[in-house]
């Protein structure tokens, strides 16, 4: 294969419900496309991929702004021209560049698509995906009201979604997760929080509200404390009954064994975008599955084109628990793909066609493009 072209697109789409986390509320949600094209015996294809990058350094310090001049500077100029057999090799030609693995995880999503294509193989089989169709839940943000919140839980249960995660923040934890068991008292429930609890000196204060979440038959805890700070997730797995996962802690294969290590948490959210790509996500799975951690694929909100990398990545054996791959109109009116994403109770099929499995839609990217930028070999 080699690649020929790559377009970058900034598209930015309206959500449905705006969505608000411990650090701020969004109603909209940026990101950045790629578009690449190669040759292959004379055949020419294209591959898409997404960056699903946040537009604040809230989530990450690599925003969308900082991942659009890393992707034309430094990424994009590596794989222009290159020739490889497998996608797996095209993490190499920018190894020497460190972090940026938001943009990263949009170029090799982007090459795993193409290559799958030009193949005629689905992504998920390519991957060693091994499911037919994944289980999906919905993450809900903090709201208003804890009245609009069991809202929000009451439309996604009858929509059949079997498991719902709860941002929760400081100041908004036991009441909401004490509302929504009141009224669905078995349902699959997890909270996240972002690392939006201080740990170290006042940690005590955080353990304190995580043992009274411990009653509630939560299926996880997600990420209490900062990314950095494995010592008090190991501390606080060692005094409630409630796993521990972990997520923005882990953007690497390394951070993952450390992780491990210090037995500081049995659970895994492998997120596609966070990691650097495909390649390293299904790396993940395998150490995780390899140390007993269930693991299971969350979502940075994705438009159509990394919400089906989400899918093929959640049909690997290792995804045990519900994945946040929800159907499109979830969260938008209209995606960028066609078919969308759809889930009918619960459950989303994992595409059998080459590639994707859907078709990126150019007019809607159009209408919703902010800026684009062409490169060619």
């Amino acid at each position: 294969m080699r690649v020929t072209e790559i377009v970058l697109h900034d598209v930015e789409l309206p959500l449905v419900h705006s969505f608000e986390t411990s650090s701020h509320r969004k109603s909209s949600l940026r990101h950045l496309l790629v578009e690449m094209t190669g040759e292959e015996d004379g055949k020419t294809v294209t591959g898409w991929g997404e960056i699903a990058s946040p537009s604040g350094p809230f989530y990450a310090s690599e925003t969308t702004s900082i991942a659009w001049d890393v992707a034309r500077q430094y990424l994009i100029p590596t794989v222009l021209g290159s020739e490889w057999d497998h996608p797996d090799e095209v993490d190499g030609y920018y190894a020497k560049i460190r972090g940026h693995f938001f943009a990263k995880a949009g170029i090799n999503m982007a090459a795993w698509s193409l290559w799958t294509a030009a193949r005629g193989v689905p992504l998920a089989q390519a991957l060693g995906g091994t499911r037919e169709s994944v289980v999906a839940g919905v993450s809900l943000g903090i709201e208003p009201t804890l009245d609009e919140l069991v809202a929000q839980v009451d439309k996604h249960v009858a929509a059949g979604y079997p498991r719902v995660k709860l941002k929760i923040a400081p100041g908004w934890d036991v009441e909401p997760v004490r509302a929504v068991r009141a009224t669905y008292p078995d349902l699959d429930v997890h909270v996240d929080a972002n690392g939006a609890y201080p740990g170290s000196a006042d940690a005590e204060e955080a353990f304190a509200v995580f043992r009274e979440l411990d009653p509630f038959g939560l299926t996880m805890i997600e990420q209490p404390f900062h990314p950095r700070n494995l010592l008090d997730h190991a501390r606080l797995a060692e005094q409630i009954e409630t796993p521990v996962c972990l997520d923005e802690s882990v953007e690497t294969l390394h951070e993952l064994r450390t992780a491990v290590e210090l037995k500081a948490g049995s659970i895994l959210n492998i997120k596609v975008s966070r990691m650097g790509g495909l390649t390293v996500a299904r790396e993940a799975h395998r150490i995780a599955s390899e140390a007993g951690w269930p693991v299971w694929c969350g979502g940075m909100h994705e438009f159509g084109v990394g919400r089906l990398a989400n899918v093929a990545i959640s049909s690997l054996p290792g995804f045990s628990l519900p994945s946040d791959v929800s159907a499109s109109e979830k969260y938008y009116a209209r995606d960028i793909i066609s078919p969308p994403v759809t889930a009918e109770q619960g459950v989303v099929t994992v595409p059998g066609v080459a590639g994707l499995g859907a078709e990126v839609l150019p007019e809607v990217v159009a209408e919703n493009e902010t800026r684009q930028e062409r490169f060619k070999a």
